[in-house]
């Protein structure tokens, strides 16, 4: 099943983007109507964090969480096998690309909006430098190196596993490879802390606020945002005032600051995640 699901995304690489936008609105009502525990993380999700939207709301942007998910899963089909002229005309760099000039130490903070993975392609085919970014193996070992040659397939792009440790991340840092950082994410309590996000404490890796100021990098925001024509890729003015010598206090102003980037399109967020799995002081989870 998994070598049919990977041929027909190289098949869907050659489709006119229109169709496959369409065959993912297909399956994200597939999705919403038939994964429903999926369904119920994400309804959960956006009952924690947009309190004030009545059931209706939240239902509409669990209903569109599920559309933009899926849409984004099936354009990695020509993201990693299309024409290399389609996908630079469709993957659109904005906003302050310049901050990702020259080698100063660069950390990336790309949160997890649907379109992460054509970031990542964006920066890789159409900026000279070589990036680096976290991989996480998955339990699929087909589709595990399937993601891999994908990520790979532009600009030299070096993926540390988690198993690696921190020290040839940061010596990556100081030689001027930029690292493409998705920390905000539940990945355990185990070296995290417990920060709000929307209001809620959410367990969080302040790998941010560490890698930063271990390695003397600024940090810069890059926003990936799924349109009609593809995607765009803004790039945001790098923090002023980022990382301070307290990591808790950096995790925490990371979540509110993204949390103003989610609310200029909520339902393009990874809801789908159980970002609050894991409790404070015993507290049950939402789940």
């Amino acid at each position: 099943m998994t070598y049919l699901m990977l041929w027909l995304m190289r098949c869907s690489a050659y489709l006119p983007l229109a169709w496959v936008r369409g065959l993912g609105w297909l399956l994200g009502w597939v999705l919403y109507a038939v994964v429903s525990s999926r369904r119920r993380v994400v309804l959960i999700n956006l009952h924690l964090c947009f309190p004030d939207w009545s059931d209706a709301q939240v239902r509409r942007a669990a209903r569109e969480t599920f559309d933009y998910f899926a849409k984004a899963w099936l354009d990695r089909g020509w993201l990693w096998h299309g024409d290399v002229r389609a996908i630079k005309k469709r993957l659109r760099l904005t906003g302050a690309v310049h901050e990702l000039d020259g080698n100063a130490p660069t950390v990336i903070f790309a949160p997890h909006f649907v379109g992460l993975d054509a970031g990542w392609t964006a920066i890789t085919q159409q900026l000279p430098r070589r990036f680096t970014t976290i991989y996480t193996d998955q339990a699929n070992k087909v589709s595990d190196a399937w993601i891999l040659q994908g990520r790979k397939r532009f600009g030299n792009a070096r993926l540390f596993g988690r198993v690696e440790g921190v020290k040839p991340i940061i010596a990556a840092l100081k030689v001027g490879e930029p690292l493409y950082l998705l920390p905000d994410m539940n990945f355990g309590p185990e070296e995290s802390v417990f920060v709000p996000f929307y209001g809620v404490a959410a367990c969080t890796v302040p790998s941010l606020s560490r890698f930063s100021r271990l390695s003397r990098a600024k940090v810069v925001p890059i926003i990936s945002r799924l349109t009609k024509d593809g995607y765009e890729i803004e790039v945001l003015s790098a923090w002023q005032d980022f990382p301070t010598a307290d990591s808790v206090a950096d995790t925490a102003l990371m979540n509110l600051r993204l949390q103003t980037y989610i609310d200029q399109m909520p339902t393009q967020y990874y809801w789908v995640h159980k970002r609050f799995k894991d409790r404070p002081n015993g507290e049950t989870p939402p789940y």
